[in-house]
């Protein structure tokens, strides 16, 4: 029996490394978001207001459109003031709760002693605290975008794909991680798919066995395609000597 060994992924902490955070840029944003929101809701529901009191007053029961001129002006303040009071619980909570929960955002490539890890370390939340690590050899695809808003601050995202998660890097697909309220987007997103390029080593899981021996497949370019064809050419070498069994037993028949 063959000896094996056991080739595992780098164990350092990269949260404990180079973390950075979003810019503050970021909170101004969703506070924008948030007001922009509760405004666009007061407009539909003004006019949906509006609308069924001229249907029912003037159409439905043949009043003239002085009428409807006086029970707007009557009911206009009362119900400007309610609708937005209620607005109040949703929309000043989300104001100050909004600071707190960006700033618990960490985002992670570079490990404490400076050499680029082989995945990205996200970490979110502030109840229920999530940390992500996406490995390079699962991602299909990183891009940037930066709405209308983010325009407005100078910031944007960088979305992660990866193979197996929401179809991958189809179109339209969602991503599987975001880095948001990046001031620098554009250069992590380079910054990523340079280290992407470089990517060649192995990163395979604790449980996974390695001959010694094994033989290596020739790497012509560090892109999917090329993981692709290496992936493709594993398959046929584990194939072939099935088929050389299957060969000598037909020959015994």
């Amino acid at each position: 029996m063959s000896d094996s060994k056991v080739i595992k992924p780098p164990m350092e902490e990269i949260k404990s490394g180079k973390v950075f955070k979003p810019n503050k840029a970021f909170i101004y944003k969703g506070w924008l978001g948030a007001i922009l929101v509760a405004f666009g809701l007061w407009i539909f529901a003004m006019l949906a207001w509006i609308g069924t009191a001229y249907l029912v007053i003037v159409i439905d029961d043949g009043f003239a459109i002085s009428g409807f001129i006086a029970y707007f002006n009557l009911w206009w303040g009362p119900v400007n003031f309610w609708w937005w009071i209620i607005n109040v619980f949703w929309l000043i909570p989300l104001i100050v709760i909004w600071p707190f929960y960006v700033n618990r955002f960490e985002y992670s490539v570079i490990a404490h002693s400076g050499e680029t890890m082989p995945e990205i370390y996200v970490r979110k939340g502030i109840i229920t605290v999530t940390e992500k690590h996406v490995p390079f050899r699962t991602i299909t695809n990183i891009s940037s975008k930066a709405g209308p808003l983010d325009r407005m601050f100078r910031i944007g995202s960088v979305e992660i794909q990866t193979a197996g998660f929401s179809g991958g890097a189809q179109a339209g697909s969602k991503p599987e991680e975001k880095l948001e309220g990046l001031h620098m987007f554009e250069s992590v997103r380079d910054f990523v798919l340079r280290e992407l390029r470089k990517f060649t080593g192995q990163y395979v899981t604790g449980t996974e066995i390695i001959a010694p021996n094994e033989k290596q497949i020739p790497r012509m370019d560090d892109t999917l395609q090329d993981e692709i064809l290496i992936t493709l050419r594993q398959i046929r070498d584990r194939i072939a000597p099935l088929e050389d069994i299957l060969d000598l037993l037909k020959q015994k028949e």
